[in-house]
């Protein structure tokens, strides 16, 4: 398989991870797109217009975009040290998590690309909402922690580009939302 992606964007960094957690990173071969010119058309062709990376070219031809669903697929087709929970239960409360990813990342990026100081205090504590939402979700699902369930795994995948990119630890330790500083 071929990921087109772009190294630093965080939902192309999850699949760097998980290629990683499963000791496959050398099975994918990563082909670099250069932001700074447009899109070429072959591409385009592949995305059907759509900007948006990262996308995958499965070995048979076929396209998958959306990083959460080619996470998937290589969860699937790489089966040896699954990342994403296979007991059912365990797989729905990873889920139920990782769901809470968009309005995490759009609060985030609002806060971080934000350039009206007038806007700055209602930003940051909309951002301490969601993480407060995310302590709230580990503290029912998993009081010990620090990860979801025993090992980083499917949710810590999808959310750690974004902590990182984001760089809240000083807020998240001030509010008082340990768990999450620690992911």
């Amino acid at each position: 398989p071929t990921i087109y992606h772009i190294p630093v964007c965080p939902f192309c960094q999850r699949l760097e991870i998980l290629l990683a957690l499963k000791d496959r990173r050398d099975a994918v071969d990563f082909q670099v797109v250069d932001i700074t010119t447009p899109r070429p058309d072959w591409l385009l062709q592949k995305t059907r217009g759509s900007t948006a990376l990262p996308i995958l070219d499965t070995a048979d031809g076929h396209v998958i975009k959306e990083s959460l669903v080619i996470l998937q697929y290589l969860d699937d087709i790489y089966p040896e040290r699954p990342v994403a929970q296979r007991d059912p239960y365990r797989r729905a409360v990873e889920n139920m998590l990782t769901r809470m990813d968009s309005d995490f990342f759009s609060q985030g990026y609002g806060w971080l690309m934000n350039q009206d100081p007038a806007r700055r205090d209602a930003l940051r504590e909309g951002m301490l909402k969601q993480y407060a939402q995310l302590d709230d979700f580990l503290l029912a699902h998993s009081p010990t922690g620090p990860f979801l369930f025993e090992d980083f795994g499917w949710a810590e995948t999808v959310f750690t580009p974004f902590f990182q990119r984001f760089g809240f630890s000083s807020i998240t330790r001030t509010s008082g939302c340990p768990r999450t500083a620690a992911m």
